[in-house]
Parts: C-alpha cells; structure tokens; sequence
C-alpha cells in the first residue's frame, strides 16, 4: 500500500493502491506515518518525494472503510489519525515535493497540501470534491488550500467540488512546477534534488520560519528570523558554504 524507495539523497514514498486509485484508508496512514518516523532518523535522506502508482495520484479518503463506519466516533477517529499523519508531513523538517499526476482529489489532494512544494503533469486534475457527497474536507484542506490559494478561488473548489487542471494550478501558485505527461515523477525528483543540495539545519529553519512567521505579525517575525538566523551561523554547515563559496563548487554540508 505504500512504496518506500531511496534514491540518492532522497525518499521516494509512493502510494501503491492502483486498484483503488490509492484511496487513502486507515492502514495506507499507518503505512505512511512510520515511514516518516524512519526517514526522519535517516541522516542520508535529505528530502521527500509522495506519489502515487497507477493511473492518479490518490482519489481521496477511501469510502469503503468510511462507509463501514456506523458512528460518529468511528469518522472522528479516522480523520484524527488522517490529519495527525499529514501534519507531521507538513511539519517535516525535511522538505517535501507531490508528483501528481492524473488526479489528486479529496484526501489525495490534501496530502499533496500538506507537502511544501508540488509538481503536477499537464492535465492532471486538482479538487476538493466532498462537496458533492454532501460533506466538507476533513483533513486539513478547508484550511490550507486558502492559505496557497486567493480565498475566493478556495472557496469556489470547496463550495463546488469542481477541479482546477495543473495550468491553472500553476497559474495560482497551488503548483510550482508543470511537467509534461509521465514526467511527473521525474520533475519532482529533480526538483528534491535541488533541495537536498542544501544545508539540513537551514532547509528545516527555513521550513519553521516561513510556517510559523506567517501566523505571526511582521515584527516578531522578523524577530524570530533574526535568532534562526544567528543559531545557524555557528554551524559547520555555515563555515562549509562560505569556504564552498570561495572554492567555487558545492558544499559538503553535513548537518552539523
């Protein structure tokens, strides 16, 4: 159900229900919270790649086991362990980057919320459709897609439950990166790549600064930068880049 693969410097986490469309039940969040737990620990993996095998990236929550639910307790748990799971992805100090491709709906697509970046294959199909079913997102995405989104485009995906396609997602800024179709994979890969290359103490203070400094105002925030900052310039890691620099060539960064 999930796929764990490493590659260089990075850990490709793949969903791998093609039958289902890689719905997403309460074993696939098992699944994925422990392999985050061990990447976590893995000092040789320095970025994340999610996503998924067959025909889409993920077609959400999956309403087999929601539907087997006979009562409210049993939904409010499941959600629990769903938006648990994807904050710890969110809050990974490693950075992260969903290949989507096909679609990316519901749970699906919130996961790929969840990620820092996203890459996404022209075509591909991007939506919150629980509407339609008579519910709302339940695991994170009436919150985060208007924090990546104008909250009017937000709210007319959550209200309809239509999609947007990857051009229009880029347009917006949902989506960094277009790839051409099957290349999806391969986008976000590269793209991790570059982000491996850098410093761990600073992707992962990078990551908290921009996090937590939009939930605050301008001056504290700037505030906390200044202190991330002045912690980071006493790391080997900064000593490294600087001589890198003058070397011309890449730095040998070590996390230390």
């Amino acid at each position: 159900m999930l796929r764990v693969e490493l590659r260089d410097r990075i850990a490709v986490l793949t969903l791998d229900r093609p039958k289902r469309l890689n719905a997403i039940g309460s074993e696939t969040v098992g699944l994925l919270k422990d392999a985050l737990a061990e990447v976590r620990h893995n000092d040789d993996v320095r970025a994340l790649v999610l996503a998924g095998e067959g025909r889409g990236f993920s077609a959400g929550a999956d309403l087999g086991e929601m539907e087997s639910f006979t009562a409210p307790g049993q939904f409010r748990a499941f959600v629990g362990r769903l938006t648990e799971t994807y904050a710890l992805l969110e809050g990974f100090p490693k950075p992260s980057v969903a290949a989507v491709h096909g679609f990316a709906y519901g749970g699906g697509l919130e996961l790929a919320l969840a990620c820092d970046l996203r890459v996404a294959e022209r075509g591909a199909l991007l939506g919150l459709p629980e509407m339609k079913l008579g519910v709302l997102p339940g695991a994170g995405g009436t919150q985060r897609l208007p924090r990546l989104l104008p909250p009017a485009i937000a709210k007319q995906m959550i209200l309809t439950g239509e999609p947007i396609d990857a051009a229009r997602a880029c347009e917006l800024g949902l989506v960094n990166e277009v790839a051409e179709p099957g290349g999806a994979l391969a986008a976000a890969e590269a793209l991790a790549g570059r982000l491996a290359a850098g410093a761990p103490l600073a992707l992962a203070a990078g990551k908290r600064l921009i996090d937590y400094g939009l939930g605050m105002d301008l001056e504290a925030a700037i505030a906390y930068e200044r202190e991330s900052v002045t912690v980071l310039f006493s790391t080997e890691d900064r000593a490294e880049g600087l001589k890198a620099f003058r070397e011309r060539r890449p730095g040998d960064f070590r996390g230390l």
